[in-house]
């Protein structure tokens, strides 16, 4: 690398991606939310797909005007998250009957959310990591979930729920990462950046608190 200065697109118009990158103490120098097709192909099985949308995500935001106008010293992150229960993936919720068809689906059951991570360095290599966390619910009640839709949490979110939000109360058991199930597993993200050459530490001293 150059004397430039190095810089971070975050690929994702996801506030809970940033949020969580802003919690390791990393300010993205840019937000470049990328749109592609994210409809599963026939048979494909979660840990596929989010592979699949994590490296397209990122190699659209490579070739995108804005990033391109950043210079050479860029690094680019981008991530997708799905959550199946067995080999069924679960949708965006849209509407609420989405949400609460998810919900019935896994109360009292154990499912998996599976989030890749894609970082594309300033030298044009390719970096993938794929993160598995197994949550299980306890068994819900129509309040329960009646309760829930209202407060439009699941809205847009795979599987129904946010887990930040009031569905935490609804987990007996989270084996693997946290911040995976939220959207981005921040450990392995801050450590494959630190292992790809970007200024982790650098970012941390220079870190302004919002």
């Amino acid at each position: 690398m150059n004397d430039e200065k190095v810089k971070l697109v975050l690929a994702s118009a996801s506030p809970r991606r940033l949020a969580l990158l802003d919690q390791g103490g990393i300010t993205p120098d840019l937000l470049n939310p990328v749109d592609i097709d994210e409809m599963p192909k026939k048979r494909e099985a979660a840990r596929s797909i989010v592979q699949r949308l994590a490296v397209a995500k990122a190699r659209v935001a490579q070739n995108a005007y804005q990033v391109r106008q950043l210079g050479g010293n860029v690094f680019i992150l981008a991530a997708d998250t799905a959550v199946a229960v067995g080999r069924r993936l679960l949708p965006k919720a849209e509407k609420p009957e989405d949400a609460s068809d998810c919900l019935w689906l896994l109360s009292g059951r154990s499912h998996r959310v599976y989030t890749a991570v894609c970082l594309i360095t300033p030298r044009g290599q390719r970096l993938l990591r794929v993160v598995d966390t197994r949550v299980r619910f306890k068994r819900l009640t129509r309040e329960d979930i009646e309760s829930y839709l209202v407060s439009d949490e699941w809205r847009g979110k795979a599987g129904g729920y946010a887990i930040q939000g009031r569905a935490d109360a609804f987990v007996r058991h989270l084996n693997g990462s946290y911040s995976n199930v939220v959207g981005l597993p921040l450990y392995e993200t801050i450590n494959m950046l630190q292992g790809a050459g970007y200024p982790v530490y650098y970012s941390w001293m220079n870190y302004q608190p919002k």
